[in-house]
C-alpha cells in the first residue's frame, strides 16, 4: 500500500520546509519546496534521494534568491505510483512542467547525481534561460561505466526486488554515498520516503532507467542531452567528491572536457554525497558563485 509520507517532529529542524504541491497533466502531484525571493535556483536531487539532500543548500540561499526543489513524481513526498513510466523523459518534462506553472523565465540550476540528466534536460530545451549551473557529482551524458553494486541492482531478474524488498539502494548509500558518515537525523531523513515496497518504487525504476547501450529506451533523450551540452554558454561551478564510488573522477573529467572555461574544485575527503562530506566550504562556494 502507498502511503503519504509527512514530515516528523524529529526532521522538523533539519529539513523546516512546508513543501507546495502541483497536479501534473499525467494526474499525479508533485512535491517542490518554494522558498525566499530573488533570482530563481532550480535544484535537481538524484537517486535515492530528495529534496532533503538540499537542506542546508536551501537554508543558506533562501535569504538571497527564490530555491525551488521538487520531489521526482515516485520520490520524497511526491506521489509514488506503481503504474507510471519512470523515464528521463518524463521527469524532464515533469520539471519543465513545473516552472511553466510558476511562470519561470529565468534560472539557476543546481545538480546532483541522476539530477544532472534531469536538470540538463531542461537547461538543454531552454538554453537562454539558463544563468549559472553548479555541478555535484553526476553525469548528464552516455557512458560505459557502473559500479559494480549499481550492476547488481539494474540485474533484470532480481534487481527491482532487491531495491524493494530490502531498501537495498537507499540504505546502502546512507554509508556507502558519503566518506564521513551521517548523523542518525540525516540517515532518517533520506530514508523516511523509503519505507516499504511500493514506496521504493523510484529507487529501483532509476536504476532500471541507466541507459547503457543504444537500444535502452531513454539513451536517445541522454545522448540528445550530451550533443547539446557545449552549447550552455552560461558560467559553471564543478563542485566534485573525489571519493565517490560511484560518479568517480573518470566523470569529473569529462565535465571539464564538455565545460574547459567551468570554475572546479575537487574535494578529497568528499564522496558521492558531496554536500554531507564538505557541507559548510561547498555551501560558501555556491553561495559566491550565485552572487557574484
Amino acid at each position: 500500500m502507498v502511503r503519504a509520507i509527512t514530515i516528523p517532529t524529529s526532521l522538523r529542524e533539519e529539513y523546516p520546509f512546508t513543501p507546495k504541491k502541483i497536479k501534473l497533466k499525467s494526474g499525479h502531484t508533485l512535491s517542490y519546496v518554494d522558498e525566499g525571493t530573488g533570482p530563481v535556483v532550480i535544484m535537481a536531487h538524484g537517486n535515492p534521494t530528495w529534496s532533503f539532500y538540499y537542506r542546508d543548500v536551501i537554508k543558506s540561499l533562501q535569504g538571497n534568491f527564490r530555491v525551488i526543489v521538487p520531489d521526482h513524481i515516485g520520490c520524497g513526498l511526491s506521489d509514488k505510483p506503481q503504474d507510471y513510466d519512470y523515464t528521463l523523459k518524463n521527469h524532464i518534462d515533469n520539471l519543465e512542467e513545473l516552472i511553466e506553472s510558476l511562470k519561470i523565465e529565468d534560472f539557476n540550476l543546481i545538480v546532483h547525481d541522476w539530477g544532472g540528466a534531469i536538470g540538463m534536460g531542461l537547461a538543454t530545451r531552454r538554453p537562454d534561460s539558463l544563468k549559472k549551473a553548479v555541478i555535484l557529482n553526476t553525469a548528464a551524458f552516455t557512458s560505459k561505466l557502473i559500479p559494480k553494486t549499481i550492476g547488481i541492482c539494474k540485474n533484470p531478474i532480481f534487481g527491482e526486488w532487491l531495491v524493494r524488498k530490502f531498501n537495498a539502494f537507499a540504505w546502502p548509500a546512507t554509508f556507502m554515498a558519503t566518506n564521513i558518515g551521517l548523523s542518525k537525523t540525516a540517515k532518517e531523513g533520506y530514508l523516511l520516503p523509503y519505507n516499504n515496497y511500493e514506496n521504493r518504487i523510484a529507487t529501483a525504476r532509476f536504476v532500471k532507467d541507466i541507459p547503457m547501450n543504444d537500444s535502452h529506451p531513454s539513451w536517445n533523450t541522454l545522448k540528445e542531452i550530451e550533443n547539446k551540452l557545449s552549447a550552455l554558454e552560461c558560467p559553471k561551478l564543478i563542485l566534485w567528491g573525489e571519493k565517490d564510488f560511484c560518479f568517480n573522477m573518470n566523470f569529473y573529467n569529462r565535465w571539464v572536457d564538455i565545460f574547459p572555461k567551468a570554475s572546479k574544485k575537487v574535494f578529497k575527503d568528499a564522496g558521492h554525497y558531496v554536500l554531507e562530506d564538505a557541507k559548510e566550504e561547498i555551501n560558501k562556494d555556491i553561495f559566491k558563485f550565485l552572487s557574484e
